[in-house]
C-alpha cells in the first residue's frame, strides 16, 4: 500500500505544483482573480483523479480485486494528504522564498469588486480591515499552511469519499473470458 500511496500522492501533488509554479510565474499579473481561480480548481480536479486512479489500482493488482469502503478511503486519504502536502509546501516556499505580493494582489482586487458591486464606504472599509487582519496572520507559516490545506484538503476528501463508495468490492469481478 505504501508504494502505490506514494506514487499516486505524488502525481497528484506535483500536478498541484505545477499550476502553481505555472500561476505565479507565466500568467499575466493582471488576469482576473476569478479566470485564476477556475484554473486553480480545476488544475485541482485533475490531481484528484490521480487519487481515484490510485484506489483502483491498489484495489485491483494489489489486494485481488475486492476492498472495502474503509481502506478505500484509508489509500485515498493518504494520497489525498501526500499531494496536498506537497501543494502546500510547494505554496510556502514560493511565499516565503521567493516573496509574493499575492495578498496584496489579491486585497486589492476583493476591494475593486466589492467597489464595482455597489457597496457602502462602510462595507468597503470593513473588508479592507479584514483584508489587512487576513494578511497579517497570512504572514504566520502555520496559519499560511492551514488556510493553503483549506483550498485543497477538502476537494480530496470529497473525492475520496466518492471513490471509497464507488470502489469498493467485497467479491473479485469475475473473468470473462471465452
Amino acid at each position: 500500500m505504501k508504494r502505490n500511496v506514494l506514487v499516486y500522492g505524488t502525481i497528484s501533488g506535483l500536478i498541484s505544483v505545477i499550476w502553481v509554479l505555472i500561476a505565479m510565474t507565466v500568467l499575466p499579473k493582471n488576469m482576473h482573480m476569478t479566470l485564476g481561480m477556475v484554473l486553480g480548481y480545476t488544475s485541482m480536479i485533475i490531481a484528484n483523479i490521480f487519487l481515484v486512479v490510485g484506489v483502483k489500482n491498489y484495489r485491483d493488482k494489489y489486494n485481488g480485486g475486492v476492498i472495502t469502503f474503509g481502506r478505500a478511503f484509508t489509500v485515498g486519504l493518504l494520497i489525498a494528504l501526500i499531494g496536498s502536502t506537497i501543494y502546500v509546501l510547494t505554496w510556502l516556499i514560493y511565499f516565503f522564498g521567493v516573496g509574493t505580493d499575492f495578498m496584496e494582489y489579491y486585497s486589492n482586487c476583493m476591494h475593486q469588486e466589492l467597489v464595482a458591486s455597489g457597496a457602502s464606504a462602510v462595507e468597503i472599509a470593513k473588508q479592507d480591515r479584514e483584508m489587512q487582519e487576513f494578511m497579517i496572520s497570512y504572514q504566520n507559516p502555520f496559519f499560511n499552511a492551514a488556510v493553503t490545506y483549506m483550498e485543497i484538503l477538502p476537494m480530496g476528501i470529497l473525492f475520496t469519499l466518492i471513490t471509497a463508495l464507488v470502489m469498493k468490492r467485497k467479491v473479485p469481478k469475475a473473468n470473462h473470458a471465452n
